[in-house]
């Protein structure tokens, strides 16, 4: 048996990490959406706020496809994914938010053949936005490979579309809790940025994710979230944060376009 062989068949487990607090309208499609993905070798981790409404209830349904179930108090959203990284024992981490689902039964599937060919150390792809209620394609965030003069003029990928290796974060550390929510944007600079992981760029769609969210829930949360962004920024050392932060605003224009 030949190594290539061996290696494009060694089963590689993919840890999937959902953090819900009161997402009774939207948790079954995120849940469905996971337990109809044709590879096999995925764990489910769900953690929970302990919710109020019918979130619970939701997922009681579902608990023989939940491989580790949480539900207890947390710091917030990025507290509870790395307390799901920590639980994880797959080798690579993806995050599916309560909202969001994944866009089809096959993206697991193509997510591990692509970390198998590229020997990667994390691999992203394109992102839907849609309609909260009617499901319709909003806006498209289309991706590419990147380089890091990319980050310089404000782009990013979709973080719900990143799948890394578990190691890295054991290496290079988990989301910090002092960027606010942009704790996701911080670890992205980190991994990408600072410390130059071997990152692929996936031209498929990973993704359907349903518009809003914390930082664009009102002016006050969009003016925090430009704040923390920056901080980010210049925590990572990244070359003229201010441009960076005003063509990171301006990228999403591009999205509409699509």
């Amino acid at each position: 048996m030949n190594l290539l062989y061996y290696l494009e068949n060694l089963s590689l487990k993919v840890s999937l990490i959902t953090v819900v607090y009161n997402g009774e309208k939207y948790i079954e499609d995120c849940v469905k959406s996971v337990i109809s993905q044709k590879y096999n070798d995925i764990e489910y981790i769900v953690i929970d706020g302990e919710s109020t409404d019918s979130t619970l209830a939701i997922l009681e349904k579902h608990k023989s496809n939940i491989d580790i179930f949480v539900s207890e108090k947390d710091k917030g959203m990025y507290d509870a994914l790395n307390k799901g990284i920590i639980l994880a024992t797959g080798d690579i981490i993806g995050i599916l938010n309560a909202d969001d689902m994944l866009a089809n039964t096959d993206v697991i599937s193509n997510i591990v053949s692509c970390f198998k060919q590229t020997s990667s150390d994390a691999v992203y792809g394109n992102l839907n936005y849609i309609s909260p209620d009617s499901n319709q394609i909003v806006r498209k965030w289309k991706s590419k490979q990147f380089t890091k003069k990319d980050i310089e003029l404000g782009w990013m990928p979709a973080h719900p579309t990143l799948y890394i290796k578990k190691e890295l974060f054991n290496r290079l550390g988990h989301y910090s809790l002092n960027f606010g929510t942009a704790a996701d944007y911080e670890l992205m600079l980190r991994y990408l940025y600072r410390f130059q992981i071997n990152a692929v760029f996936l031209n498929q769609l990973i993704v359907k994710m349903r518009t809003g969210g914390m930082s664009n829930a009102s002016f006050r949360h969009r003016y925090h979230a430009l704040i923390n962004d920056y901080k980010a920024i210049k925590a990572n050392k990244v070359s003229f944060p201010l441009i960076t932060i005003l063509l990171k605003k301006m990228s999403k224009i591009r999205q509409y376009l699509h």
